[in-house]
């Protein structure tokens, strides 16, 4: 019996884009496909198999700890960076102002998807939902401050709940502008302790 049911679900993929160096930028250089191997994008800061531990798993492990990389990817919903415009005030969160690696359109509550889900592509390209990406500082400090003063320290806020998901590589393939993911979530109940 499958573990995961395909549902009806689907999204366009309307942005792609990677992080060379994150000491440099923590913006996002657009492209229109990439290669998503095991090990993530070649050339992105994100990528490998594995990667030092951050803030995000500070109660499992100290910080710099090497662990698996679940984070090859992150993916933000093209209507939930719309929301969080309106919430600043401005006309558009930018994708690559999040320094995201991916932004779909169509999938509704695009942050809170299952952890475990599966996003494949009509070739077959799956990633694996790891978990909500919470929002952070940086992208408001970094990217939004300095092109509209006085709102950075606003997205922090705004983008809770609408930061997408982190993910990661479970078959290879080419991603492009214009491919469609189709949701595939866990078949198990909510946890009920």
């Amino acid at each position: 019996m499958p573990a995961l049911i395909p549902t009806d679900y689907t999204c366009e993929i309307v942005y792609l884009g990677i992080v060379p160096d994150r000491e440099v930028a923590l913006a996002s250089d657009p492209e229109t496909e990439v290669f998503a191997s095991f090990a993530g994008v070649a050339g992105e800061c994100h990528g490998g198999l594995t990667r030092p531990s951050c803030s995000r798993v500070s109660s499992q492990f100290s910080r710099g700890t090497e662990i698996r990389n679940v984070r090859q990817f992150s993916i933000i919903s093209a209507e939930e960076m719309a929301a969080v415009a309106e919430t600043i005030g401005i006309d558009a969160v930018l994708p690559e102002w999040m320094g995201a690696s991916i932004m779909v359109r169509g999938l509704p509550d695009f942050t809170f998807i299952p952890p475990s889900s599966r996003l494949q592509t009509q070739s077959g390209t799956t990633l694996v939902v790891d978990m909500e990406n919470r929002p952070c500082m940086f992208p408001g400090k970094e990217e939004l401050e300095p092109r509209h003063p006085g709102k950075g320290k606003l997205l922090k806020t705004a983008a809770n709940g609408k930061r997408g998901v982190t993910a990661w590589v479970e078959r290879e393939g080419i991603l492009r502008i214009g491919d469609r993911f189709t949701l595939h979530i866990p078949d198990q109940r909510a946890w009920a302790p």
